[in-house]
């Protein structure tokens, strides 16, 4: 195994390599999943069609570092189209049972398979007209044998060098638990709007939900200029209103070119006398665009995706081609407007 021997303890002196060590625990983790996708076999999609049969939630449960991992995956589910819960599994026998539809599908999450708070439920569980899928580390254990759909979470060893911490098996276990939400994501069909509908605040919702029109600087939030503007009165508008850029545009508010902080650099950059330029000097011509239709998502890949980022665009409406005003990245991240 090449890097630093995850099982051997190294002495905290100053000439240990812990870069190397935590490689050591990615790589590890990494080949734990590699087996775990290679074991995958028809109990995978014996899960997915059951959880796509049943039209109510899906109870998440663990305990110990499983159950951080249970959250996760019942959030995960949630957010992308399959309602579920977390039940702790040592509070369900006092009264959080009643979280229960007769008939809701169960997911388990132990990496022994025989955790104790666990085999308790099950038989009341069954009582409630369960289906029990398990998310396991031992196919060999009293929870395979009671499941009626077992997937294969079992690690070879853990990352550290005790072979203790849970680390291999809770990587295991939560991509387990991805790869069933991703799958009934698909076969639901989910879209961008039914994400965007699930998380209309934090910033991937509020660029799926928002438009460009939501956040643009438009009117005489903006640095209107001709072509003819002297160049000098360029940096006086884009100073009065600094948004990083002036559009440059026609009579009929057509967009011609955009002068943006880097344009105006280039050119002091390369003329010692600016008096006798214009803004049609200096304009990057045909400059890229957006509408205000587009998402914020759009608009935020139309300006990072680029050998050269921007962070800035003008919005030009695509019926009457009016430039309408002015996006920064900026304006993207902002967290106030939800």
């Amino acid at each position: 195994m090449p890097g630093a021997r995850l099982d051997k303890m190294p002495s905290a002196s100053p000439a240990t390599d812990w870069r190397e060590i935590a490689q050591a625990v990615l790589e590890a983790e990494a080949r734990a999943l590699t087996a775990v996708a290679a074991r995958l076999d028809h109990n995978l999609t014996t899960a997915v069609e059951l959880l796509l049969k049943h039209a109510g939630k899906v109870v998440v449960s663990g305990i110990g570092k499983s159950g951080h991992i249970g959250q996760k995956i019942a959030a995960t589910l949630a957010s992308t189209g399959t309602p579920a819960v977390f039940l702790h599994a040592a509070e369900a026998v006092h009264g959080d049972l009643g979280i229960y539809t007769p008939g809701d599908p169960s997911l388990l999450i132990s990496k022994s398979g025989s955790t104790a708070e666990l085999l308790r439920l099950i038989p009341i569980l069954r009582q409630f007209r369960s289906p029990l899928i398990a998310i396991l580390g031992n196919l060999k254990s009293p929870m395979a044998q009671q499941a009626d759909v077992t997937l294969d979470a079992g690690v070879a060893r853990e990352a550290d060098p005790l072979n203790l911490a849970p680390t291999c098996s809770t990587t295991a276990a939560l991509a387990l638990g991805d790869a069933l939400a991703v799958a009934l994501m698909m076969a639901r069909r989910f879209t961008h709007q039914d994400f965007a509908r699930y998380h209309p605040a934090g910033q991937l919702g509020r660029n799926l939900w928002l438009k460009v029109a939501d956040v643009m600087h438009q009117n005489d939030a903006v640095a209107w200029v001709k072509p003819d503007t002297p160049l000098r009165q360029v940096i006086i508008a884009m100073s009065q209103r600094p948004l990083g850029a002036a559009c440059v545009v026609d009579e009929d508010y057509r967009l011609l070119g955009i002068v943006t902080d880097g344009d105006l650099r280039r050119v002091l950059l390369t003329h010692e006398d600016i008096r006798a330029l214009h803004a049609g000097d200096g304009m990057t011509r045909q400059p890229v665009s957006i509408s205000p239709e587009a998402s914020l998502r759009e608009a935020a890949r139309l300006m990072e995706d680029r050998p050269s980022q921007i962070s800035v665009l003008p919005v030009v409406d695509s019926r009457s081609h009016r430039c309408l005003g002015l996006i920064r990245i900026h304006d993207i991240y902002q967290p106030e407007l939800i």
